[in-house]
Parts: C-alpha cells; sequence; structure tokens
C-alpha cells in the first residue's frame, strides 16, 4: 500500500539489528519534490525562494520541469536502454524521477557539449550510441534479453559496475576506451540530476543566489533565513556502508 506523503514521517524506525524499516534511512518529503519523496530536507522547497529571483532565472528553473519527454538524439531504440541506464546510475527505482535521460537527450540535440573531448576518444554523441549499443550486446550475450532495460535491476548493476570498473569487451566496447566511455556518460548524467531543482530539494540547496545573495557570510553552520535543518546530522558516507545499502 502506498504511504501517505502528507503525513509528517521522522527518520524510519530501527529494528535491533539497526537496519531501518524503510528502504531508506532518510524521511519522506513532506514539501515540494524530491526524487522517489525522500529527503534529508523533508521541510524544505526551492520553490519557496522563486519570488527572490530574477524572470529570467525563474524562467530557466521552471523549463527543467517541463523537459520533453519525447526523444530526439536518441532513437526509439535506444530510449529503453538510456532510460534504464540513467536510473541504474543515479538509483532511481520509483516515481517520481528526475527525468536525467531527458535532460541528456536536449542537451545533445542542442549540440551543446562539454568544450573538450579526450584524445582516444570519439565525439560524445558517438560514444553515447556506442555505450548503449555495448549495454544492449552484454544483455543479450550474458542473460538472452532483447536489451539492457529487459533485465532485472540486478543485473543491470553488474553489468554498470562492470562498465564502471572497465571490465566490458567485444562489440562496440572495442571501438572505446571503457574509463573513458564510463567518464563521459557519468558527466552528463549527474550534472543533469542536479541541474534539476527536485534535486536541490533532496540536498537542501537553496538554488540560484542571484539576485538574491547571501547574507551569512560567518561559521559555516549559520543557516541563511530560506534554508531548512536536516532531518538527521548522520553522514551518508558512513551510514550507508553500515547500513548495508
Amino acid at each position: 500500500m502506498a504511504r501517505d506523503l502528507s503525513k509528517p514521517d521522522h527518520l524510519p524506525n530501527l529494528r535491533s539489528g539497526k537496519e531501518p524499516l524503510d528502504p531508506s534511512w532518510l524521511p519522506l518529503q513532506r514539501r515540494g519534490i524530491t526524487p522517489q519523496m525522500i529527503g534529508r530536507y523533508p521541510d524544505f522547497d526551492v520553490f519557496d525562494a522563486a519570488d527572490t529571483w530574477d524572470d529570467a532565472t525563474a524562467r530557466v528553473v521552471r523549463e527543467r520541469l517541463a523537459v520533453s519527454t519525447e526523444l530526439h538524439f536518441f532513437t526509439p531504440a535506444e530510449a529503453p536502454t538510456v532510460r534504464a541506464f540513467c536510473d541504474v546510475c543515479m538509483a532511481q527505482d520509483r516515481e517520481p524521477r528526475i527525468p536525467v535521460a531527458e535532460l541528456i537527450d536536449e542537451k545533445l540535440t542542442a549540440g551543446r557539449l562539454d568544450g573538450y573531448q579526450y584524445a582516444d576518444m570519439p565525439d560524445d554523441r558517438d560514444t553515447w550510441h556506442l555505450v548503449l549499443a555495448g549495454l544492449d550486446e552484454v544483455a543479450a550475450r550474458e542473460h538472452g534479453a532483447p536489451d539492457f532495460a529487459g533485465l532485472d535491476v540486478q543485473d543491470q548493476e553488474a553489468i554498470v559496475g562492470q562498465l564502471a570498473e572497465a571490465k566490458l569487451s567485444g562489440g562496440s566496447w572495442d571501438q572505446l576506451n571503457v574509463k573513458r566511455a564510463w567518464s563521459v556518460c557519468m558527466r552528463m548524467i549527474l550534472a543533469a540530476f542536479y541541474s534539476h531543482p527536485w534535486a536541490w530539494n533532496e540536498i537542501g540547496f537553496g538554488g540560484p543566489a542571484y539576485p538574491r545573495g547571501y547574507m551569512r557570510l560567518g561559521p559555516v553552520s549559520t543557516t541563511e533565513p530560506f534554508e531548512r535543518p536536516g532531518a538527521t546530522d548522520e553522514d551518508p558516507v558512513r551510514v550507508t556502508p553500515e547500513r548495508g545499502e
């Protein structure tokens, strides 16, 4: 049964073995939207500060909420694979999801590349096509699946893990420096994810500071009026491995 997102939830209660009852150790979001409606700052919504943005800034931010669901750079055959790949890389396993693949598609369609290219790599646009073809080839060769998107999440994660460790070879992978291919893709995936206001809500980022600026120039712990306290002071880098997540 779906949980009522309107009710204020605290951090998940722990069993005696310290495992959280909820799959995440973070609370449900109470204000605004975050990926999967969880976040460290459940009462923060970056749009509460929207009236401090100038018109151009507000327009740019809001356009990221209205990105087209239709892909133009990626082909219809590539669409399921690129969406599944981006979901696995960013651990987006349920709605609401940030449309990472769509944001990347928009960037590549417009030719907004990063301004540099590895000497031993093809154009970033060609790299994306080859990576997606390679993922489908591994899915077919090792699992007999029609494409990468047709695998269960555990198998997808295993393949992406091999890509991250540059352990994939054969077929399309032989046309790439696999280690650099991972870097090219993750650079765009992370940039797309963290450009989205829902990601800002998740991490408590206050959004554009122009023309508002910042008032608190003292200790790091001093918060701005628009900021909200986190639900926990736990360090996610430490607690995530400890909890087996």
